[in-house]
C-alpha cells in the first residue's frame, strides 16, 4: 500500500525492511515512515539511532504507523518524541472517531465532520499525549461504541485508556516534525478514501517546505 502512494504524494518512495540501507540512505530523504517496527532497539544499534536522531534534528520528520509505539522505551529519544508506548489494543472493530475541534482543519483529518464512524484495531498507550509541551492531537476514539480491550490483553492486565484516548497526531520538536496515527497495522484500516487521505496528507505535511525535491 504505502509502496503504491508516490503519484498521491508526489514524491518518490522507496521502501526497505534492512536497517543498514534506511539508516545508510536516509541523507537522501526528507520523510522516514516506521511502518509497524517494533522494539526498535532489536532494529537498530546505537550508532544508528543517533543516525536517525542526528538527521532528525536538521529539520526531517517522522511519520509512524499503529505498532511503531510498541515496546520502544528502551529507546529514550524517540519514546518522547512519540509520548507514549503500548499497552493493549481491540480486536478490528467499527468504533466513533472524534476529530479534535482546534484541529479540524488540519489536512489529514479536513472534510469528514467532527466525527464519523471507522474500523481498525485500537491501540491502548501507556498514557495519553494530550496536553504535553509540542503535541497537537488530530483524532480520538469513543471508547464506548466498541470493546477497547480485546480478551488476550484482558487476560494479561490490558487497560482502556477512557474518555482521552488520542489516536491521531503531531509533535514539532528539536526542529523535526512528528506524526503518528492507530491507522495501519490491518491495511484495511488505510484502504479507504479517509484513509488513503490521512496517510498522504500525513507525509505531505511532514515533509511542509522542507525540500523541493520531497522523498519519503
Amino acid at each position: 500500500f504505502l509502496a503504491r502512494l508516490s503519484k498521491d504524494v508526489r514524491m518518490q518512495v522507496d521502501v526497505s525492511e534492512n536497517p543498514k540501507d534506511i539508516v545508510a540512505l536516509l541523507p537522501r530523504y526528507d520523510v522516514l515512515v516506521l511502518n509497524n517496527c517494533t522494539e526498535m532497539t532489536k532494529l537498530f544499534d546505537k550508532q544508528q539511532q543517533q543516525t536517525i536522531r542526528d538527521w532528525y534534528r536538521k529539520g526531517n520528520c517522522i511519520v509512524a504507523l499503529h505498532a511503531a509505539l510498541v515496546r520502544q522505551t528502551k529507546w529514550k529519544w524517540f519514546n518522547k518524541l512519540a509520548g507514549c508506548d503500548f499497552n493493549s489494543d481491540s480486536e478490528y472493530l467499527e468504533a466513533r472517531v472524534v476529530v479534535d475541534r482546534k484541529n479540524k482543519n488540519h489536512p489529514t483529518v479536513r472534510g469528514h465532520g467532527l466525527s464519523f464512524n471507522y474500523k481498525a484495531d485500537w491501540t491502548n498507550h501507556d498514557r495519553t499525549v494530550t496536553g504535553l509541551p509540542g503535541f497537537k492531537v488530530l483524532l480520538r476514539v469513543d471508547e464506548s461504541t466498541y470493546e477497547p480491550v480485546r480478551e488476550g490483553f484482558i487476560k494479561r492486565g490490558g487497560k482502556a485508556m477512557g474518555k482521552d484516548h488520542p489516536i491521531a497526531w503531531l509533535h514539532e520538536n528539536e526542529g523535526g516534525r512528528f506524526f503518528y496515527t492507530e491507522l495501519g497495522h490491518d491495511v484495511r484500516s488505510l484502504n479507504t478514501k479517509f484513509g488513503r487521505q490521512h496517510i498522504v496528507e500525513a507525509i505531505k505535511w511532514a515533509a511542509g517546505k522542507r525540500s523541493k525535491k520531497r522523498k519519503p
